[in-house]
Parts: structure tokens; sequence; C-alpha cells
């Protein structure tokens, strides 16, 4: 709802000042007349009413000496106010017009305001540095929503390519293209689940249980052995019990996702994946590291980008949807924990998550 219109915060500074000056000035006249009453006799010899000091003459003189004053000190107070107030709120008109300039749709608009740090200086950073947040946001949403657009394109443009072959030959093996369209079907579903868990993650619309990251460590290998043995890596699971709290789930999501990377980022034969967990007094670790080719420190960064896949280290049966990495980072994220990408000097590339650890069970 629009509230009603009222009295702007400079007017009512300029009120408050002026009333402040008015006050003083009252109160110092109203000292110097008790002083004077003290000194001057009350003589009501109207003879000499005006020629010996007495208290008719003071009041004849000084009331309208004081209502001058007053005046002049309301018509100070006044401009003077209205000057002061305009100069101290100028930061915080600056600040509302980015402000409305921000809701109009322009985020890279910035205040920067100058002096000294005060009240106004640090309401001024803090709201560039929200807006510096929001529109790397915006900009990280709309690339996520230009590729998931485009990924999700793609297998039904294949389907309907496969379709329409199949529509203008009707002799073309119909077991080959099933097969086809399963395979695009099967890609376009795991896309679309991860983007699912993806938002889920995201909203953190989930319930938090104990839960031992070395025990998803375990399961994860022994979920992702067939496929390392196919692709003839190996997997070194050990560490200790890594107790912390959050979604079971999301949580084995996100070591299967790291232990399929390693896998699939891999060398074409006998690679390895070491996974390893570790426990700290205020933290928990998961590492899982992997040999492979060598990247560059700059690349490193850029693998937890939604549909990011890194070099040619993929193996062409489980490109997979380009979320895997983005999806540990958010659920890393969702967990108050911490993300860290390493490449290795030797090749490869090596991850840690750490959460927080989960408070000691209370004896019952």
């Amino acid at each position: 709802m629009d509230r009603r219109p009222g009295l702007s915060v400079r007017l009512k500074l300029t009120l408050s000042y002026a009333g402040f000056v008015m006050l003083a000035g009252a109160l110092l006249l109203a000292a110097v007349w008790v002083f004077l009453l003290q000194y001057v006799p009350d003589d009501w010899d109207r003879r000499m009413l005006h020629e010996n000091p007495n208290r008719q003459l003071l009041i004849g003189t000084f009331t309208p000496a004081a209502a001058a004053v007053l005046m002049f000190l309301l018509v100070f107070g006044l401009l003077g106010g209205w000057f002061l107030a305009g100069r101290m709120l100028a930061p915080l008109t600056r600040i509302t017009d980015a402000t409305r300039m921000a809701t109009d749709g322009s985020l890279s608009h910035r205040i920067r305001l100058e002096g000294r740090r005060d009240e106004f200086r640090d309401l001024a950073d803090d709201f560039d540095a929200m807006l510096e947040r929001l529109e790397a946001h915006v900009a990280e949403q709309r690339r996520f929503a230009a590729n998931a657009s485009h990924e999700l394109r793609t297998p039904l443009a294949i389907s309907k390519a496969l379709l329409d072959v199949a529509r203008s030959d009707p002799d073309h093996d119909t077991g080959e293209l099933v097969e086809r369209l399963h395979t695009v079907n099967s890609r376009a579903i795991d896309l679309t689940e991860a983007l699912l868990l993806l938002g889920r993650a995201e909203r953190r619309t989930f319930a938090r249980e104990r839960v031992d990251l070395s025990l998803m460590a375990e399961e994860a290998t022994e979920t992702l052995l067939p496929l390392a043995e196919r692709h003839r890596v190996s997997l070194a699971t050990s560490g200790d019990i890594a107790p912390t709290t959050g979604s079971p789930a999301l949580l084995l999501q996100l070591v299967t996702n790291l232990v399929h990377n390693a896998i699939v980022h891999n060398l074409s034969e006998r690679g390895t994946v070491w996974i390893t967990t570790a426990a700290r007094p205020e933290t928990v670790l998961l590492s899982v590291e992997n040999t492979g080719e060598k990247l560059a420190p700059q690349l490193t960064p850029t693998l937890t980008e939604p549909f990011r896949r890194g070099t040619e280290r993929v193996h062409t049966d489980h490109v997979g949807a380009g979320l895997g990495l983005a999806i540990v980072e958010t659920i890393t994220r969702a967990h108050d924990g911490t993300l860290t990408l390493t490449p290795r000097p030797a090749g490869g590339l090596s991850v840690t998550v750490e959460l927080p650890a989960a408070p000691p069970r209370t004896a019952s």
C-alpha cells in the first residue's frame, strides 16, 4: 500500500534545527531577563520613569529587542537548518537514486560515495557490494537459463530429426532408431533430473540428519565400481569417520558426482581415484583426487560453472549434463561448506569439500 504523503526528512530536520535554535535563544533571553530584574528596582514613580532605571523602562526597551532577536533566530534557524539538512542528506539522495535505478533494472550503477567513513558511507559501500553480487547473480542466472535451454533443445532436436528420418524412410531399421531415441531420451531425463536437483539444493528444502561422509564415500564407490572397471580406473577409499549434518540424499549425490567425475575425467587406462575423509575439531573433510591430464590453473575455477565439461578428458559414452560440479558446489553451499578445486602437478584434479562437523552425541 502507498503511504500517505507527509513531511520530508529534510523539512523535519529543518524544523527541528529551527525549533532548537528558538528554544536556545528563548532560554538565553529568559536568563538575561531574570538577571536584569535582580538589579533593576521596581519604581512606579512616573515622574522618574524615563530618567532612572526601573522595570517599566526595562520592559519597554527589552521586549521589542527580544522579539526581534527571536524573529531573527527563527529565520536563521529555518534557512540554516534547510541548508545543513540538505548537505547532510545529500548522500542519502544519491543512495535513493541508485535504489530507484536498481528497481528499474539497472544493476551496473554504483554510488561510490566519497569522503570519510560514516554511517552514510558504510551504507553506500554495502549497497554497492550488494548491487555487485546481485548483478553477478543475475548474469549467472541468464547464462544458466540460456545454457539450459540449449541443452534441453539439443535432445529434442535430435529426436525430431530421427523421427523425420523414420517418417521419410519407412524401410529404415527401427531397432537402431529406437536405440538412438532411447539414448537421447535418457540424456534429456538425466539433464532434467539434474536441473531439479540443482533447484532443490539451492532452495535448501531438506531436513537435516546426522550423516557420516565415510559411509557415503563407501556407498558411492560400490555403486560406481562397475563404471571404474569399464574405464580401467582403480578406486582407493580411506580415511576416518566424518560425521556432519545434512540431507543424506544430497550428500550422497555430492560424493557420487565427485567420484563419477573423477572416473570419467581420467586417463584412458590405468587411472586412479583416491577418496579420503578426515575429521577436524569443527569441520569434516572429503577429498577426491584423480589422475588425468594436466589442467591450467585458470581453468580450474570455471569447472563449477553449469554445463562446463572441462577438456577433452571426458569419455564419449559418459558426457553427462555438465552439471556435476555445479551440483556439488550448490549442495556444499546449502550445507554451509566450502568447495576447493586444485589441479594436481602430475595431472588430474584434487577436490576438497569441507563441511561443519556434527555436534557430539549426548548421552541419553
